[in-house]
């Protein structure tokens, strides 16, 4: 997403000189001690009021104690459930006090003090803090224990001979007469509810036959493209559907199976209701028609090496739903992780992630997500209060903890923590193996389009493309490009991108050390 920040490149301002390495707090400006009085006759109504009140009943007094005390302990009780509940509203236990931002200039004279942000002392924290034991992957049991339905529609084991992740699901004549009109997803996409009415229309024959019993093929996404937001997810994708075995998807992000299958569209909205696993299915019907062809015979090529994929970019990371579910179980952390479920339906599954470097991808965010107020000062604000909080936490939780912690993600004002990708790639790969997840990076993929698709032709193994197939490829326009307004924002401040690569630069060593790969490291953007 957001290819064409990295393509055309960002130019900086060469007025600010001075990085913001340290940051002073605003708790000790303008404190001076306030005079008040008070003349003669307010004196002498406060001396009138107290002959008064102690004409009033004792009764009278307990029972205005005794309401201040029930009053008293209502609020404590909202207060310390608040956080364990995960309300969307909560106010976090990160509220801190305001941050000043200075100019480069005001950077240049600040005092040192007890209240400053000491980058190179919180880099040594973050670097010590992620040296951490993995984290311990679940029981299996324990996974399918949470979701009973999704276990019992998905089988263990798909049909041989068949490249994608395919299998026979019995049909029911009755379920023909309202098929895919229930389904949640034609409800929000319109697109999809087109593609619904092709498929109902010529549904029958798509059916396998065996004795007296119908089925219908179904099929699971062959790859993930997993994230992340503003990392050129939704032109990758675009560009697969040019291949003929990878054409027949119908939705690039549904976004299953961190939010819909629990009941949200988006956390800030609230439970609305739950899609089930059928309806997610449902996306790739098309291309279990076409496979159903080719294992029938009925159509020219061989259609059993189709395959299909989504991309919802907020696979990668997003477990916050189960802040918001009941449960018994304190902590931070989630208990399970996407991956947890993708594994056990589907332990082959390939998984593609696109990363980019997190201090531009972070301005990329905001100027996307935000739609009012946006400024380079108004960046740079959002960022300095943000690692504050995330300093703050760190003081008191882990690392993980952290960058999982649903309320203080609410409290930050930009998205920080999805920046710090090697804590999301390592709990990955506490589930898949190294071979099955591909990493690149959307500069590699900007400046040298053709090599960087070919790698991601071999790493899902489809066939190399026709001459014509190539070209319109390459041709085909940028997806989710910067939106012209933001474009004449101009790049953030230079002290903003010195501050943010002082922060992610312990991220990013760990991260190119784990794929072994200096570009990581973002070090020449």
């Amino acid at each position: 997403m957001s290819l064409s920040d990295c393509k055309y490149g960002s130019n900086t301002h060469t007025d600010y000189t001075h990085s913001l390495h340290s940051l002073p707090m605003a708790e000790n400006y303008g404190k001076r001690p306030v005079r008040t009085s008070f003349d003669v006759d307010t004196n002498l109504d406060i001396k009138w009021s107290l002959r008064n009140l102690r004409s009033i009943s004792k009764v009278k007094v307990v029972s205005f104690l005794m309401g201040l005390t029930l009053t008293f302990l209502i609020t404590a009780s909202y207060i310390l459930t608040w956080d364990r509940k995960g309300l969307l509203l909560t106010p976090s236990p990160y509220q801190l006090r305001p941050v000043v931002v200075l100019t480069s200039t005001a950077a240049a004279e600040a005092p040192s003090g007890n209240n400053l942000i000491d980058m190179k002392l919180l880099a040594k924290n973050i670097s010590s803090k992620l040296e951490y034991i993995p984290r311990k992957v679940p029981d299996e049991k324990d996974v399918i224990g949470t979701d009973s339905n999704l276990f019992s529609v998905i089988p263990r084991h798909f049909l041989p001979g068949i490249k994608s992740p395919c299998w026979y699901e019995e049909f029911s004549s009755e379920r023909s007469t309202d098929l895919y009109r229930r389904n949640l997803f034609t409800r929000r996409s319109k697109t999809f509810k087109t593609v619904c009415d092709h498929l109902r229309t010529n549904f029958q024959q798509h059916l396998f036959h065996r004795g007296s019993k119908v089925f219908r093929l179904r099929c699971l996404p062959y790859f993930y493209i997993i994230g992340q937001p503003k990392c050129g997810t939704t032109d990758l994708f675009h560009r697969l559907l040019l291949h003929p075995e990878v054409k027949f998807n119908t939705m690039k992000e549904p976004h299953w199976w961190t939010r819909k299958r629990f009941g949200y569209i988006r956390f800030k909205d609230g439970f609305q209701e739950s899609f089930p696993v059928e309806d997610y299915l449902d996306l790739f019907d098309l291309a279990a028609q076409n496979i159903q062809e080719g294992i029938s015979g009925n159509s020219s090529g061989d259609h059993r090496t189709l395959i299909t994929g989504e991309a919802s970019a907020s696979t990668m990371w997003d477990n916050q739903a189960w802040s918001y579910l009941p449960s018994d179980r304190e902590g931070t952390k989630p208990p399970f992780l996407a991956q947890d479920f993708i594994h056990t339906v589907q332990p082959g599954a390939k998984i593609l992630i696109m990363l980019r470097d997190p201090v531009e991808r972070l301005y990329s965010d905001y100027l996307y997500f935000k739609t009012a107020n946006k400024s380079a000062e108004d960046f740079h604000q959002k960022v300095v209060n943000s690692v504050h909080l995330f300093q703050s936490c760190l003081s008191e939780r882990s690392l993980r903890s952290c960058v999982y912690h649903t309320s203080l993600s609410n409290s930050m004002p930009v998205r920080l923590h999805l920046g710090m990708y090697i804590i999301f790639l390592l709990d990955w790969l506490t589930v898949f193996n190294r071979e099955q997840i591909l990493v690149l990076r959307l500069e590699d993929y900007a400046a040298n389009l053709e090599v960087t698709i070919k790698k991601v032709f071999d790493f899902l193994s489809v066939g190399p493309m026709s001459q014509q197939g190539e070209a319109a490829l390459t041709r085909r326009p940028l997806s989710n490009t910067r939106r012209t307004a933001d474009r004449n924002l101009g790049p953030m401040l230079p002290a903003t991108r010195d501050f943010l690569r002082e922060f992610h630069k312990p991220f990013n060593h760990k991260l190119a050390s784990v794929l072994d790969n200096k570009a990581f490291l973002w070090s020449n953007t």
